[in-house]
């Protein structure tokens, strides 16, 4: 006899084995089993409604609501279900946890619901505002955007194309590294002009769509009515524009587009990760064309922007999140929004698993595997590699002796910013450029911050650029690297 005075199935299939458990029996069986080794208050509060049960022959498969509760599932209970399944199902029994589709998002509402004494009662998070969703997306709003120094001048760039489209800024082009707000400009705008201005045609798509439906119109021989559905909008809106590096026949066609548009005052506002000027194999004719306009440049949220970001978020979570566990999070998360939203996402998730309100503590233990996760060591050879990538150079003329300008400068670029993006020391740093001595690197130092202070013009390839503007594009392939 099993404990508990359940029968255990005869060793000797002659004696006549019991018929099977059908999959519904096992389940409701292996359930009962559950409760009693894990006491009915776990039980409620982590299985029942929020975990389904499946059986196939020896297999119990234990669907979850989440993946973070997968984790957490599989730390807590997996002895206990696993003992659970032997018992009903025989020794043999295996388990495997999985994400159920039909559980998402309800697991932490369902315990919320039925645990006493919770802190704080969770509700569904409010609709955004913004466009209503078309196609099943739902676009961003101009007021959700959070301003801060490094995103101001874009953002009044953006309120106002939308008051005058086509009057000025034709065409704005924004470019910044992932995560830093450039996507939710651009359905900002695409949001206020269609509330501001319902009479026009305002399109709004990836480049990547633009490079679908030419190269569909190009196949099917459609291209007549292809340019009849984008040379007559009235505002134009496309997001990595840099998809179309490389693709000759497509800028050639999305040239011609934007000639169309100008030439009838309609605007155009694009968006891509670089510089028009740093768009590898963009053609001239459209890398001018976006220069002609306003462009603008989205720097990573500094801290007292991501606490606004942080604070702005934290507001429509279901979550009740301590300001000191807020406040940290905007410390430690400093890439972009993207990290930012993450960890609060990793927060919410915990709130709903313990019902408890998340401090600074749990906020500590929760995220330290997410923010390790973030941390990137810039290493000298990447610092290398990219100002050689830059200039043209080789990795052995920046270490030669050579002194004339063109590998001079890019030389002392390299030191200086080895110097600030890396943990090496004045001596490692000479060393690894030829050997020279510390005295060269803090003498090099020096002088890029001469040049930045005193806004000195480099001459790279036939192009002048401001050594503001030269530092900036070399840190922010150094940190895409």
């Amino acid at each position: 006899m099993r404990a508990g005075g359940r029968k255990m199935q005869p060793d000797d299939p002659a004696q006549g084995a019991p018929p099977a458990h059908t999959a519904d029996s096992a389940s409701n069986a292996i359930a009962q089993e559950i409760e009693r080794l894990v006491g009915t208050r776990n039980y409620q509060h982590w299985f029942c409604g929020s975990t389904s049960l499946k059986t196939a022959d020896d297999v119990l498969t234990v669907g979850v609501g989440s993946p973070f509760l997968l984790s957490w599932m599989q730390k807590q209970f997996r002895a206990s279900v696993a003992a659970a399944a032997q018992a009903v199902l025989g020794p043999s029994a295996r388990i495997n946890f999985e994400v159920d589709a039909k559980l998402l998002g309800q697991a932490g509402a369902l315990a919320s619901s039925r645990a006493p004494g919770n802190p704080k009662k969770l509700t569904p998070q409010a609709e955004p505002t913004g466009e209503p969703a078309r196609n099943g997306r739902r676009f961003a709003a101009l007021a959700d955007f959070v301003e801060g120094s490094c995103n101001r001048l874009p953002l009044t760039a953006a309120h106002k194309v939308c008051e005058s489209p086509g009057a000025k800024f034709n065409p704005l082009f924004l470019h910044g590294l992932v995560g830093t707000g450039k996507t939710h400009l651009l359905e900002g705008i695409y949001s206020s002009l269609r509330r501001q201005f319902p009479a026009l045609n305002v399109m709004f798509l990836t480049a990547e769509a633009f490079a679908n439906y030419f190269t569909e119109a190009l196949r099917e021989h459609k291209l007549p009515g292809f340019r009849r559905r984008f040379r007559n909008v009235d505002v134009l809106i496309v997001d990595d524009v840099d998809f179309l590096c490389s693709k000759k026949v497509i800028q050639e066609e999305f040239l011609h587009t934007i000639k169309q548009l100008e030439s009838h005052q309609r605007q155009i506002i694009v968006a891509a990760d670089s510089h028009p000027r740093l768009l590898e194999k963009m053609s001239d004719d459209l890398s001018t064309r976006f220069l002609s306009g306003l462009v603008c440049r989205l720097e990573s949220p500094d801290r007292e922007t991501r606490r606004k970001i942080v604070d702005a978020l934290a507001a429509r979570l279901d979550a009740d999140i301590s300001p000191e566990a807020l406040a940290f999070v905007a410390q430690r998360f400093t890439g972009n929004v993207r990290e930012l939203i993450g960890a609060l996402n990793c927060l919410e998730t915990y709130c709903h698993m313990t019902l408890k309100r998340v401090g600074l503590t749990a906020a500590r233990h929760v995220l330290a595997d997410l923010e390790r996760d973030c941390v990137r060591i810039t290493r000298i050879s990447d610092v290398e590699e990219v100002v050689c990538t830059f200039f043209g150079l080789g990795a052995d003329d920046l270490k030669s002796p050579r002194r004339n300008r063109s590998v001079s400068q890019p030389r002392m670029l390299a030191m200086y910013l080895a110097r600030k993006h890396t943990q090496a020391a004045y001596r490692e740093i000479g060393s690894y450029f030829g050997g020279r001595n510390h005295s060269t690197v803090k003498a090099a130092e020096q002088k890029v911050a001469h040049w930045l202070e005193d806004q000195t013009s480099v001459n790279v390839a036939t192009q002048s650029w401001q050594m503001q503007e030269l530092v900036e594009a070399l840190e922010q392939q150094i940190r895409a690297s």
